[in-house]
């Protein structure tokens, strides 16, 4: 028979780094920890400690979701603050052993007798991991990072070790209709009136689908329609002592229908919204990425609605404006939600 062995090292990767003076290595079985909005999982490991060059000091884990936002200042940083952090001592133990997961099992049995587990539960007000394309000079970023400290005084760099994570969006899979907005604008020079539906075939789209959009149109006036626009807008707040607001389009298209006077109108559009056509847009919001991976626009943050965020807070719409001849636009936004296919189980690296 497959040994528990072999199947644990077919569900886990181990990463690992260790210090420059080689005393502590830290472990971990995944880089990505999903966001369940009511919940997220639990972010655990094991630290390797070789006390034999300690000295006596005392091993400390932390991990930090830090944020760090804007253009260089006097000494050449932007500025950086920490929106939360937690430490846990590990050597010498305190007693209070992490729960023993299967995969801390698995990298216990992989380290031995120095292992040292620990486990972290990040609290479901924070952001996930985002970065906003950089402007010159300057920078936007959410990142979650691992950080071993070989003493509780005084830090020597060669006994800590840095590892980047990521709070990934859980997208739950539905095929709900998506939101439905209706408008009616009297045009100018007119007593009449234009009647615009729109509304989105699911309530989530995945990075990559094509997002289709439901138009209805009843021109009761005397004007022409003469083309139609439909746009995907993303919305960045970036949530801090102050609030900034970074609104981009990242897709656009022009449909040539024309609807005349006293007629209606019924079609389907769709459109694609891609990284790939936007990466000379400063100050747009994607998915934060391990190293130099490829990533995608970020997915939208979702909350349970009375969690105050910190951070940078992404959400997208849609805007369909019908251009009509001599008589101005007529515009609606609906709300659009999308998200990396990320599901319950599915921890690898988008």
């Amino acid at each position: 028979g497959i040994s528990l062995c072999t199947v644990l090292h077919s569900l886990f990767r181990v990463f690992k780094k260790t210090s420059g003076s080689g005393h502590i290595t830290l472990y971990l079985g995944k880089r990505d920890f999903v966001d369940y909005v009511d919940s997220v999982e639990a972010v655990d490991g094991v630290i390797k400690v070789d006390p034999s060059g300690l000295n006596g000091r005392n091993v400390f884990v932390c991990l930090a979701c830090t944020f760090r936002y804007g253009s260089e200042d006097i000494i050449g940083l932007p500025m950086r603050r920490n929106i939360w952090i937690q430490h846990l001592q590990l050597y010498p133990s305190t007693g209070e052993n992490a729960t023993k997961s299967p995969m801390l099992e698995f990298l216990l049995k992989k380290v031995g007798k120095q292992g040292y587990p620990f486990s972290f539960q990040l609290p479901t007000n924070l952001p996930c991991s985002v970065a906003l394309q950089p402007v010159p000079n300057s920078t936007g970023k959410v990142q979650f990072f691992f950080r071993t400290l070989g003493t509780d005084e005084v830090i020597d760099k060669q006994d800590t070790c840095h590892l980047i994570i990521r709070k990934i969006q859980f997208a739950p899979v539905n095929n709900r209709p998506g939101f439905k907005v209706h408008i009616s604008k009297q045009l100018m020079m007119t007593d009449k009136t234009v009647h615009l539906e729109a509304s989105l075939e699911k309530e989530i789209y995945y990075h990559g689908d094509p997002i289709t959009v439901n138009i209805k149109i009843n021109n009761e006036t005397t004007k022409v329609v003469k083309k139609i626009k439909v746009s995907i807008e993303q919305l960045t707040n970036v949530v801090l002592y102050s609030s900034d607001t970074y609104i981009k389009t990242v897709c656009s298209e022009e449909f040539g229908e024309t609807i005349n006077a006293n007629s209606t109108f019924e079609r389907s559009f769709q459109i694609t919204p891609l990284l790939a056509n936007n990466r000379d847009k400063w100050g747009l919001a994607v998915d934060g990425c391990l190293k130099d991976e490829e990533t995608h626009l970020a997915s939208t943050t979702l909350s349970q609605g009375d969690n105050e965020m910190q951070g940078i807070l992404v959400s997208y719409q849609v805007k369909v404006s019908l251009v009509v001849c001599g008589g101005g636009d007529v515009t609606v936004e609906l709300p659009l939600t999308l998200m990396s296919p990320v599901s319950a189980g599915d921890h690898s690296v988008l």
